[in-house]
């Protein structure tokens, strides 16, 4: 999530709003727009009202338009739209952005929610000749294990920071590729997550010897 500038809104009707994990939730809306996998719309509760980008997370032809998004507490917008239901409305900007899936090889990399672009990555036929890292501070917060361990098999990474599970890795996104030794510097790494984390892992791609092309990053807040 990013602060969004001025575009055109259009009101939709909230179809669900569900909290999946302790302070995260996912809402949807019927689609009535065309997108690419990986970009991301402007959101606001009032046609006039302040906006943030998020990524969209269903797929390119699902019937529904899902956004995952935290609660931020301090935040202006997450903490009223956790409060919304179904039948009520939101404002959405037009999608938009290049941070998009391809189907060459590559290598997804995520943290938290920053795994949305990626889900609806899978759900538009994307998957293939992917891996996909994806760390979390808790076992609960790994969002749609059951699609991605079934499309992505041995190459679903989990790592996860505050507990320990028999089959995650414990520790951080940037631990697990530190302790990977060496990577495939003919692939294109997509990096989404905090700032910290973008910075931190893309620093530690180009010490390993990733050009700096081939590393394409969204960053959420």
């Amino acid at each position: 999530m990013v602060t969004a500038h001025s575009h055109v809104v259009t009101p939709v009707t909230l179809s669900f709003s569900e909290e999946i994990s302790s302070g995260h939730y996912l809402v949807g809306f019927p689609r009535q727009f065309e997108f690419r996998a990986g970009q991301v719309i402007g959101v606001s509760l009032q046609e006039d009202g302040p906006r943030r980008l998020y990524s969209i997370c269903s797929g390119e032809k699902d019937p529904e338009v899902w956004i995952l998004y935290n609660v931020i507490e301090e935040g202006y917008l997450t903490p009223r739209m956790s409060n919304l239901e179904r039948g009520e409305t939101i404002w959405i900007t037009e999608p938009r952005g290049s941070f998009t899936g391809s189907r060459e090889p590559a290598v997804w990399i995520a943290a938290g929610t920053g795994i949305a672009p990626f889900y609806s990555m899978l759900r538009s036929g994307l998957s293939g000749e992917k891996t996909l890292i994806h760390g979390s501070r808790y076992l609960e917060q790994f969002f749609f294990y059951d699609e991605f361990a079934a499309s992505l098999g041995p190459d679903y990474i989990r790592c996860c920071s505050a507990e320990d599970d028999d089959h995650v890795y414990h520790g951080r996104v940037t631990q697990y590729l530190s302790d990977l030794g060496s990577v495939d510097p003919a692939l294109i790494y997509y990096l989404c997550g905090s700032a910290q984390m973008v910075v931190d892992t893309r620093d530690l791609l180009i010490e390993k010897g990733i050009s700096f092309d081939h590393i394409i990053s969204e960053i959420y807040f």
